[in-house]
């Protein structure tokens, strides 16, 4: 019997790469074989994103034209399946109405199978697609419930992979030749808070701050066992205040001990960047001088519209102290312009931020507003479109197009 082939194609970042990965390993394990594209394949996996609009449209287009394709080979009495996964699928099982669910099934009648990501699982390897370089994810979801962001109804809450189920992996890529590792997660920096505390109790200390300070958890969770050793729990402090464990750290640098060439880490939020974690970086050289750390806008009252924990002056002094113990730091990071009520001084703020920077990349996005999300529910997106594409077109030119010209 000819075995059946696949095709996968994916949105978004590379958390969702990742996940490609072990979607293609799942169908390898099962005598399936890769097809060249869409009309050579039986299956056809689409791994969406929606963090904004634009891609979700890209999927709508692309299964539009898998509908035609799906048509003419049932009319030849040819298999055809065509399976929707990733973000917009999380998104559907978390909406408790099915109203979301619903939608996507009239949008999309040409989809046979709508699959959480989450039936993947880690059981399998991934099929990567590079023989030098690997995803690994450590954590998925995310706890932090920025008003723009739709991860956390996506991906649902954070869960960290066991800390031995990561090194034996990274292990095993060392073994086979890698020469590069990227650990991967919403917000690395958070790694392993909820195996310390509890997924419901670092919920709890993270969303209601008198029970968090009553708890005193520095106090409670004083030591940790990884790896066969007992460690004390790092606690990032931010504005003063103990925050949260976490074992990223001890993690970055266990891996970077391994011997790597490079080992890389994507993503950190500025709030979570503890000195543990700077010293780290200090003390490996092949751990990456190119960190991507996401400040969105350079105008403290966006930021507090955005739910992020940090003022521009914050993240500043947080680059400084990273180029402090490690000169040679470069860095990359995400902006959204156009976001709520954004104004036009708010918009020069992060101008301003940028020039002082530096930056080496800048990742930046037109506000689209994603259901679900704070901002969707009691904000308005009130920048016209226009004047979201001017604003993107400064710090485009300003960023990207100033560092390609310089090399």
């Amino acid at each position: 019997m000819k075995a059946k082939k696949f095709f996968i194609k994916t949105f978004g970042c590379q958390q969702n790469k990742a996940d490609s990965e072990r979607i293609a390993k799942n169908f390898v394990s099962r005598g399936f074989r890769p097809a060249r594209g869409y009309k050579d394949a039986d299956y056809v996996v689409i791994n969406t994103c929606m963090v904004r609009q634009s891609a979700e449209n890209r999927v709508y287009g692309l299964v539009n034209n898998l509908g035609k394709i799906k048509r003419e080979k049932l009319s030849k009495g040819q298999f055809y399946k065509i399976i929707v996964t990733g973000c917009m699928v999380g998104l559907a099982v978390r909406d408790k109405t099915g109203k979301y669910l619903k939608r996507l099934r009239e949008v999309m009648p040409a989809v046979d199978e709508f699959m959480p990501i989450e039936e993947v699982g880690f059981d399998n390897e991934p099929l990567r697609q590079d023989g030098k370089a690997a995803w690994v994810p450590i954590s998925n979801g995310c706890n932090n419930f920025c008003t723009f962001c739709v991860v956390p109804f996506t991906r649902g809450r954070e869960i960290s992979r066991p800390y031995e189920d990561i090194l034996k992996e990274c292990e095993k890529l060392l073994s086979e030749g890698y020469k590069q590792v990227t650990l991967l997660g919403q917000n690395v920096n958070s790694y392993g808070a909820d195996l310390i505390a509890g997924e419901k109790n670092i919920q709890v200390m993270r969303d209601f701050e008198k029970k968090y300070f009553e708890i005193k958890s520095e106090d409670f969770f004083k030591t940790f066992e990884i790896a066969g050793r007992v460690v004390k729990p790092v606690y990032v402090k931010h504005l003063g205040r103990l925050r949260i464990p976490t074992l990223f750290p001890y993690l970055l640098e266990d891996v970077a001990k391994l011997g790597f060439e490079k080992v890389d880490f994507i993503s950190s939020n500025p709030w979570d960047f503890s000195d543990e974690l700077i010293e780290v970086i200090a003390k490996y050289s092949n751990i990456t001088r190119t960190i991507h750390l996401p400040v969105q806008s350079g105008d403290d009252a966006v930021l507090r519209r955005m739910n992020r924990w940090y003022t521009a002056d914050e993240y500043l002094a947080l680059i400084e102290k990273i180029k402090k113990r490690v000169p040679e730091a470069e860095f990359t990071t995400d902006i959204i312009v156009g976001f709520c009520g954004e104004t036009e001084s708010e918009f020069e703020n992060t101008v301003a931020l940028v020039k002082k920077a530096g930056f080496k990349k800048a990742y930046i996005a037109m506000y689209s507003q994603r259901p679900f999300t704070a901002a969707a529910k009691v904000m308005s997106d009130d920048v016209p479109f226009e004047e979201k594409k001017r604003r993107w077109l400064v710090l485009e030119n300003l960023i990207n197009k100033k560092n390609q010209v310089r090399h």
